[in-house]
């Protein structure tokens, strides 16, 4: 299955050619640019809508606190499918639902790599940092097939453009060579993800994502390439992966693969993530259920005083195991509440003159 050779044809959906099986007309789906739906074996029970796109680059709110104010998505919805997903509300906008259309309905912009090289090659554009993982992961295991990130990341480096990626996909290990080269362009700030150790509890709440072993691994390659590793230790889970014993031996197993900096949170449950998660909760863990209707009464945030003996605990054992907050995302204020400013950081081969400052960047998967 070649899905990168096909050429695009619009259409109603319904011709076969060899690269997977049409799902449903075009016209049955409201999403702009459409060329057609489909489905394959690889990728059992999950639908692709490949469009064609008429923006790579999105602007970021000023109002927004995130530390950047451009993003690119390649995808919407993510088949890691990770019940506390803070992005699930945005495939409400395409009329489907944030649950199971979330992790089974992806939409592919398969012309990002061009379209961004022909948005950033504008005289107008000013070279800010655009960040990669802010909604959906760029590396999830769609990108296997449709190895949009190697255009996107040239398409970047080439025009000066300094670049964040945060993922949970190995599959960014296929890309360390064209990470490490555009290092030696501009700016590239790297960050993983991972919150949690227990391979059971992993394939319970992020059972698409790979394991917590494989993204230990994809530390340890990244540090061995001479990265500064900023490891995204969001969400820690109440009463599932937030205990004293479970918080040491996280940042131990993060510095002993080589990472450099972490940052860690609590679980937030915004809306589309929230009855999404909690449903889990009550289905298999019954007994927390009160618990979490207690914790997060307020709304998507943890109550305060949770939230900042987390912070304590989670900075006291970074701190033991010589791991800093000073990377691509480092935060001072405690978790939730205000931003502060950060260093970025990232594949070595950068000049440091370069690198801009930026807010922190909140938990984002």
């Amino acid at each position: 299955m070649r899905w990168e050779a096909q050429a695009l044809q619009a259409g109603d959906g319904t011709g076969q050619d060899g690269d997977g099986t049409p799902a449903a007309p075009a016209a049955l789906l409201p999403l702009s640019g459409l060329q057609r739906s489909i489905t394959t074996p690889d990728f059992a029970g999950i639908t692709f809508h490949e469009v064609v796109s008429k923006s790579a680059l999105n602007r970021v709110p000023d109002s927004s606190p995130m530390p950047f104010r451009w993003t690119v998505n390649p995808y919407r919805g993510c088949t890691h499918a990770c019940r506390y997903c803070y992005a699930r509300s945005t495939h409400e906008y395409l009329d489907l639902d944030p649950g199971a259309d979330f992790d089974r309905q992806i939409v592919v912009k398969v012309n990002t790599p061009e379209l961004l090289r022909r948005e950033l090659g504008r005289p107008g554009w000013t070279r800010e940092l655009v960040a990669l993982g802010t909604n959906t992961d760029p590396y999830q295991r769609a990108e296997g097939r449709y190895r949009l990130m190697p255009g996107i990341i040239t398409a970047l480096a080439d025009t000066g453009t300094p670049f964040s990626i945060l993922t949970k996909g190995t599959l960014l290990d296929r890309d360390l060579d064209l990470l490490s080269a555009a290092s030696r362009q501009v700016p590239v700030q790297v960050s993983v993800s991972l919150a949690m150790l227990d391979p059971g509890l992993a394939q319970q709440v992020e059972p698409g994502t790979p394991s917590p072993a494989a993204r230990l691994r994809l530390i340890e390659r990244l540090a061995s390439a001479g990265a500064d590793v900023t490891v995204m230790a969001m969400p820690l889970l109440p009463w599932l992966t937030d205990s004293d014993r479970q918080v040491e031996e996280l940042m131990a197993a993060l510095a002993a693969a080589g990472a450099r900096s972490v940052l860690a949170g609590a679980l937030h449950l915004r809306p589309g993530a929230r009855q999404w998660y909690l449903d889990w909760i009550a289905r298999d863990h019954p007994e927390l259920l009160e618990g979490y209707r207690t914790l997060y009464a307020r709304g998507s945030y943890a109550a305060p005083s949770y939230r900042k003996a987390l912070g304590r605990r989670t900075t006291a054992a970074a701190r033991r195991h010589g791991l800093d907050r000073s990377g691509a995302h480092r935060i001072t204020a405690a978790d939730g509440e205000g931003s502060a400013r950060a260093t970025a950081r990232g594949v070595p081969g950068r000049s440091s003159q370069h690198s801009p400052q930026h807010s922190p960047q909140p938990a984002l998967f």
